[in-house]
């Protein structure tokens, strides 16, 4: 009888913090997978040019099954702020592949604890076009997988591309996502597109984010350019 009367209690504690919007995955008495319907997550992937790699690789199913290793995300102190956190997410969510981006040296030689292999690219792929060796390295180790010496895994396996971009998100932007969409854009690529570096690509950014915030039922956040 003990035994179940802590069960019952255990149980009753879990649906009120579900309803509370304290479970991690889960806003105000809806999880992330409530927002992120398979409508939504399809009408992302439906603006995204035919010959766009990643309208063919990125799944919902994956996307939710990277969450399980990152269930803060969408997870922050009102309903309506995880709302904006969701939508700003997906807003800067990209191409599989760097354009050109084998082209490109994104090697930090200086970096020790995560060294380059010279027989291996750290251009941008994934969701958030994670780049640089020493973030290969750090996304690796958070979910467990030697991204130093097999990259291109965040091109192959879905579930392991967005736990990288997952990774970047609550390590890199979820600390300064309440400054506003702006902050965001500052996070993941400030220094090539912000203060006038490229107006049209923060543009389109904005653009989304309000976009989804409206699909999503909530006004969007202060600070929206940088």
């Amino acid at each position: 009888m003990v035994a179940l009367s802590v069960k019952k209690n255990l149980l009753i504690l879990v649906l009120v913090g579900i309803l509370a919007g304290f479970v991690p995955g889960y806003v105000k008495g809806q999880s992330v997978a409530d927002i992120v319907t398979q409508d939504f997550f399809n009408g992302i992937i439906n603006q995204a040019d035919a010959s766009c790699a990643g309208k063919n690789f990125y799944t919902r199913a994956g996307f939710l099954d990277a969450l399980n290793s990152y269930n803060q995300f969408g997870n922050l102190g009102s309903a309506d702020d995880s709302k904006r956190e969701i939508a700003a997410f997906f807003a800067h969510v990209m191409r599989l592949d760097e354009i050109n981006g084998a082209s490109q040296d994104y090697y930090d030689e200086t970096n020790t604890q995560y060294p380059c292999n010279p027989n291996k690219k750290y251009f941008g792929r994934g969701p958030l076009q994670l780049t640089w060796n020493y973030n290969y390295g750090a996304a690796g180790t958070s979910i467990g997988i030697d991204l130093l010496n097999s990259p291109e895994t965040v091109t192959t396996d879905v579930t392991v591309s967005f736990k990288t971009a997952l990774w970047f998100w609550m390590t890199n932007v979820r600390p300064i996502v309440s400054q506003g969409f702006g902050a965001t854009i500052r996070a993941i690529n400030g220094a090539i597109e912000c203060n006038g570096g490229n107006s049209g690509a923060v543009q389109a950014r904005v653009q989304y984010y309000t976009q989804y915030c409206n699909q999503l039922g909530v006004a969007p956040s202060n600070n929206l350019t940088c």
